[in-house]
C-alpha cells in the first residue's frame, strides 16, 4: 500500500472516530433527565465489553466445550459473589481440567 493512501485512511478512521465522540458533546447541551434513555447509555459499554470478550473467551482453548465449562464456572461464581481472582482461578482450573477429558 502506498504512502498517500494509508495517509488517507489513516485521517479518514481518524475523523470518524472523532466525529463520533464529539457530535453527541456539541449537539447534547442539557442534562439528560429521561430515565430510560440514561440506563440505555449507562448499559452501552457492558454490551460493548461483553460482545468483544465473548468470542475471545469462546475460542481461546482448543475445544469450545472446556471454554464453555470454564465460562459457566465462572458465571456461577461470580453470580455468587466471588472476588475475581478467584473466579478467574477457578475458571483456569476448570479450563485445565475439562481439557484433558475432552
Amino acid at each position: 500500500m502506498s504512502f498517500p493512501r494509508y495517509l488517507a485512511y489513516l485521517l479518514t478512521m481518524a475523523g470518524v472516530t472523532y466525529l463520533v465522540r464529539a457530535v453527541p458533546l456539541v449537539l447534547i447541551r442539557k442534562k439528560i433527565t429521561n430515565v430510560f434513555l440514561k440506563s440505555f447509555l449507562a448499559y452501552i459499554p457492558i454490551a460493548v465489553l461483553s460482545a468483544m470478550t465473548f468470542p475471545g473467551i469462546l475460542y481461546s482453548t482448543g475445544s469450545m466445550g472446556s471454554a464453555l465449562v470454564g465460562t459457566l464456572g465462572a458465571i456461577i461464581l461470580s453470580y455468587l459473589g466471588a472476588n475475581l481472582p478467584v473466579v478467574a482461578s477457578v475458571a483456569c482450573v476448570l479450563v485445565y481440567v475439562t481439557g484433558f477429558f475432552l
